[in-house]
């Protein structure tokens, strides 16, 4: 007769290798409670302590003063206002651009290679370097009014300071910049997504006559949906952490350019010629973390039924 497995076994042989499970996942786990989960507390600490002095490390109350005094801080008015335009723009072109681009390129037989390593190749590039080529095309100086209004001569329209000029002109740079830098990310996933759908699918929809923009619809869309939330999550969070691009077009004051951002604030307000004040960045900090996570939890709430996986 064969012995019966005895259950006490098998209950030890799951407590070893459950064991063995947390030993694996320890470097891990140090590694994100030291450097996030670490830094997300202090952060959330200071914000509370009014007057934090990083020398003395000495304050003299706690409270809501922080988020009070940023709350209705200009400046922080300003950048919040100019993150939120940056993402409301950004974010839907792009990923409405970079699914045609990637439809287009998913249809190309012959070169299909070069044009996605062409497409690519601004991801690549140092955003700071594209920045500043965008700064000198856009630019009107005393000497030359840039190439871009060496354009818009053409069609009889007058220069345009892009960069120094009206709030609107400076924003359209700004967007158009932010949509280039984050097309060739966008396009390398969805080009990968796209060809990942099965042919089974379009050959029996095209036995029934179905069109091409039912096809894209009913099957490419569903079918592409996890990868264009993802990118629409990512999109966002990306675009609400914009700092580096708008320093590389308008410079390091971005407060008198009118283009500064909420993680342009946090910074100036630990390092800029206003610095000094960790508690109001701390404070600000919070409240974009704040911002991003109550964006991304209604982005997760509308993906349960536009997201098929």
């Amino acid at each position: 007769m064969m012995p019966c497995p005895n259950k006490s076994d098998g209950n030890n042989f799951m407590e070893e290798n459950s064991k063995k499970a947390w030993l694996y996942l320890l470097p891990a786990i140090l590694f994100l409670g030291i450097f996030m989960v670490y830094p997300l507390v202090d952060v959330l600490i200071y914000s509370f302590e009014e007057g934090f002095d990083f020398a003395s490390q000495t304050y003299y109350g706690t409270g809501l003063y922080n988020f009070s005094y940023v709350l209705h801080d200009t400046y922080f008015l300003q950048a919040v206002r100019n993150t939120f335009i940056i993402v409301m723009i950004t974010v839907p072109i792009s990923t409405f651009l970079a699914l045609m681009i990637s439809l287009g390129l998913s249809r190309i037989t012959k070169l299909r290679e070069l044009f996605q390593t062409v497409f690519f190749l601004p991801y690549v590039t140092n955003t700071l370097a594209v920045g500043l080529v965008f700064m000198i095309l856009f630019k009107k100086t005393a000497y030359t009014d840039g190439l871009i209004n060496m354009v818009i001569r053409i069609f009889g329209a007058g220069p345009i300071d892009f960069i120094d000029g009206p709030y609107w002109a400076k924003m359209f740079v700004m967007c158009f910049y932010t949509i280039w830098v984050v097309l060739p990310f966008k396009i390398l996933l969805l080009t990968s997504a796209i060809a990942s759908v099965d042919d089974i699918y379009y050959n029996a929809a095209r036995v029934d006559g179905t069109p091409p923009r039912r096809l894209f619809l009913k099957i490419t869309l569903p079918m592409i949906s996890p990868t264009v939330f993802y990118l629409v999550i990512t999109g966002f969070i990306g675009a609400f952490k914009a700092y580096s691009d708008e320093v590389a077009i308008f410079g390091t004051d971005l407060n008198s350019a009118g283009m500064n951002t909420i993680v342009g604030y946090v910074y100036d307000m630990l390092y800029g010629t206003g610095g000094g004040f960790p508690s109001f960045a701390s404070a600000a900090a919070i409240i974009l973390f704040a911002i991003i996570m109550t964006i991304t939890c209604i982005n997760l709430l509308v993906s349960r039924k536009h997201v098929h996986y």
